[in-house]
């Protein structure tokens, strides 16, 4: 199984809940998630930070911008013995509530009621697991710390 990204992929998605804590969802038109409803998420590009990089794809997919949380969770797998498939997913609050999709990449989205999301047989495996656990991050941002000029950083976040 050869990809661009290599055989070690990093993701990031979002909780993105609105002021009546309804789910920000999409529906994808490719691969595996193709017609569920599933959570705001994308690759993370090589000149951005994860934390920028969810903020980024909710944005590009669903027009919504979102207020960083924190992390609430890793999810992480391997598909077919060869690529490791990682994904950090992230609390996030909209700030701002007019959907405009990624025509391209997406069916739909919308905020909906968690309620609803479990209930829906068009919900990811994702989406039906998180929505039973503990939603507060346990993770918080720190960016205001600098390792020294001899890293090179051009941006470093902690999560702690």
């Amino acid at each position: 199984m050869t990809s661009k990204r290599g055989n070690v992929w990093l993701a990031a998605a979002g909780i993105v809940t609105d002021e009546s804590n309804r789910w920000l969802v999409v529906k994808k038109k490719y691969g595996g998630l193709k017609g569920k409803w599933s959570l705001p998420a994308g690759f993370v590009d090589g000149n951005e930070t994860v934390d920028q990089a969810v903020i980024r794809e909710i944005y590009e997919e669903t027009g919504i911008k979102a207020v960083l949380n924190g992390i609430v969770g890793v999810r992480s797998g391997v598909i077919k013995g060869q690529v490791s498939d990682n994904m950090l997913i992230f609390k996030l609050k909209a700030a701002s509530s007019v959907i405009r999709i990624q025509e391209e990449e997406l069916f739909e989205a919308a905020f909906i009621p968690y309620e609803q999301l479990k209930a829906d047989p068009d919900s990811s495996l994702l989406i039906t697991a998180l929505g039973d656990k503990d939603m507060d991050p346990k993770l918080t941002l720190y960016d205001q710390l600098d390792p020294g000029e001899q890293f090179n950083y051009s941006a470093y976040n902690l999560f702690l």
